[in-house]
């Protein structure tokens, strides 16, 4: 399940409401472009902006489109244990494969209340459950130690790694061996990270150019590591651009351009600036990605 690339797939709106068709139509472009697994309502998805019956409907149009093709791992965490307790249940009933657990963010809570936090929802909640690490959004980081801790429990299989901390990650993997997948968080970081041993990426820059992030990461698995090098330099200006502003804006700004979804987002998140989104634009287009 948590192997190559898998997408931090969007949340297409129209009209303030949630473009189901698109969302549909994105999730057969990225299983016939070769994406590995589908990851709805994580950050890249709005999550933050959906309320409950939108991030649950969401996760079932998404089990429904799939259609038991690749794995839907859903998005599920929350700022308090009993809120993600629930929404993590709901997502198990709904036919999700896993659920990706980000830290609870704005708590600042202790290494001791992380570690207790995810060991309550895994006793709750028969899933497979991946933690997700972003200190830059959640003000925590998860240390190595507690994520060693973590991986004895059984069905805490992997971890999202968002510090772009390669230090850390090696650490990671050192102290959790075979027991924890460990998968990158940041498109620039996915390469390396599969050198030390990691399973693959859960992408932003696949939203855009889902072919060439899971080529990159099969030919790292066929030993190709000359493609996968190359893959690698071809995507960094599409990783960059990503970041231009604030995930998920360059995402769902440059699918736009590419007529994929309109180009809405849910307040406090706004459309980029004119200067952005030409270089956004440029960018885009000497890739190739613009007809």
């Amino acid at each position: 399940m948590l192997k190559g690339s898998i997408v931090a797939i969007v949340t297409p709106f129209k009209n303030g409401k949630v473009d189901e068709k698109a969302l549909g139509d994105l999730i057969e472009w990225h299983i016939a472009e070769g994406t590995n697994a589908i990851v709805p309502c994580g950050t890249t998805g709005e999550s933050a902006t959906l309320d409950y019956e939108e991030h649950y409907r969401v996760i079932e149009i998404t089990v429904k489109a799939v259609n038991k093709r690749v794995p839907v791992i859903a998005g599920t965490g929350a700022n308090s244990t009993d809120e993600t307790i629930m929404i993590t249940e709901k997502a198990k009933k709904l036919g999700a494969d896993a659920a990706l657990l980000v830290s609870p963010y704005y708590n600042k809570h202790t290494q001791e209340g992380l570690y207790q936090h995810h060991k309550k929802i895994a006793e709750a909640v028969d899933i497979p459950q991946i933690l997700y690490n972003v200190p830059g959004r959640t003000a925590v980081n998860m240390l190595p130690p507690t994520v060693a801790r973590l991986a004895e429990i059984k069905n805490i299989v992997g971890i999202k790694e968002a510090t772009g901390d390669m230090k850390q990650v090696s650490e990671v993997i050192r102290l959790c061996g075979d027991r924890m997948a460990v998968i990158s968080g940041d498109d620039f970081t996915t390469l390396t990270l599969l050198a030390l041993g990691g399973k693959g990426v859960i992408s932003v820059s696949a939203n855009v150019a889902p072919k060439d992030v899971a080529s990159m990461c099969k030919a790292w698995d066929a030993g190709n590591l000359q493609e996968a090098r190359r893959l690698h330099f071809k995507l960094e200006p599409i990783n960059q651009a990503m970041f231009i502003e604030t995930n998920p804006i360059p995402a769902k700004t440059a699918l736009s351009m590419m007529g994929k979804i309109q180009e809405e987002f849910r307040l406090p998140l706004c459309p980029m600036s004119d200067a952005n989104k030409e270089k956004l634009k440029k960018t885009i287009a000497d890739y190739g990605l613009l007809k």
